[in-house]
């Protein structure tokens, strides 16, 4: 457990928004059209309503980018001494995140905006330790 003696908040931050975006890709992928019209019901009386699928996709795409990047920056971090790839990583997330947190404000969900609120904090919290 070494990784864990060099930089331990940095890394279990980013295990953290790594298992959150990967269990949310994973839940997308294997279950897209349950997804969609999940979605597209929490959305029915909001702007987005018309542009579920493709918004999802969107951020399905931003979820794995990030998970892959934060995955390679935990490498880094522990073999090269690099954060650039963690650091990217997080900032996608974050992004998501934002993407996320109007989507539910447009939904009226203030509850979901609050959820994804303490994400960010988190992401934020990630950002400020990689810098």
């Amino acid at each position: 457990m070494g990784i864990f003696n060099q930089q331990p908040a940095t890394i279990f931050v980013l295990v953290f928004l790594i298992i959150t975006f990967v269990i949310s890709s994973v839940e997308k992928i294997t279950d897209w059209s349950g997804t969609v019209s999940f979605i597209k019901k929490h959305f029915e009386v909001s702007p987005l309503k018309n542009s579920v699928p493709i918004l999802l996709l969107i951020l399905l795409v931003l979820e794995i980018i990030a998970s892959t990047l934060m995955i390679l920056g935990i490498y880094q971090i522990s073999v090269l001494d690099r954060y650039d790839m963690a650091l990217l990583g997080v900032e996608i997330s974050s992004v998501s995140l934002i993407f996320m947190l109007i989507g539910q404000r447009l939904a009226k969900d203030y509850n979901g905006a609050v959820n994804i609120s303490i994400y960010f904090i988190i992401s934020i919290l990630g950002l400020a330790l990689l810098q």
